[in-house]
């Protein structure tokens, strides 16, 4: 199995601090019950050689570049999140992008959309994806139906290593990607795996 981990890679998605640490201004809700399992993922990831990847959003400050929906947040007092150069926009502490993996910027809810991610999967002969971070209904659903249609012979969603605003939502939305033939381990099955 050891060689099945080199065409397999972790897309570590929105583990930033707007959107994952208790007090942030768009704060998942689930998101700061699920960082030691994203962590323990990437751990091992880069224990068996796996590519991670780093999914993160970065915005224009005045909004632009983000969904339609939501331009209107970049121009209130609040301002918008994950504005590129600013603190909220970082990784969590405790998370590093190290050499050998690969940042995404990314500004839809797919990784895949409008991204570099699939030729660099192809280049890197990667054919197994394992996904973890948040949120479940919006960039987890995303990236996982777009791999599916991508034809990605094996797709992973971590349940305890990805978050919604509610387990109601979390689990309703993980329900739809088992049934799509997606694999749901939990963060210790997908250590134990071999």
């Amino acid at each position: 199995m050891a060689e099945n981990w080199k065409k397999t890679a972790l897309i570590v998605i929105g583990m930033q601090k707007d959107f994952a640490i208790p007090g942030a201004p768009f704060l998942i809700d689930g998101a700061p019950a699920i960082l030691p399992n994203v962590k323990k993922a990437v751990e091992v990831a880069r224990e068996r050689g796996i590519l991670v990847v780093w999914a993160q959003r970065e915005h224009d400050a005045s909004g632009r570049d983000v969904e339609f929906f939501k331009r209107h947040l970049y121009r209130s007092e609040k301002g918008g999140s994950a504005i590129k150069g600013s603190e909220g926009a970082e990784l969590v502490e405790g998370f590093e992008i190290l050499e050998g993996d690969y940042k995404l910027v990314k500004t839809r809810m797919s990784a895949f959309f409008n991204t570099h991610l699939h030729s660099v999967l192809l280049a890197s002969e990667i054919d197994s994806l394992v996904i973890v971070g948040i949120q479940t209904p919006n960039c987890i659903r995303q990236t996982v139906y777009d791999a599916v249609a991508l034809d990605y012979p094996s797709v992973s969603v971590i349940v305890d290593a990805t978050a919604a605003k509610t387990p109601e939502i979390h689990a309703a939305n993980i329900s739809d990607m088992k049934n799509i033939g997606v694999a749901t381990p939990t963060i210790s099955e997908w250590c134990k795996a071999n």
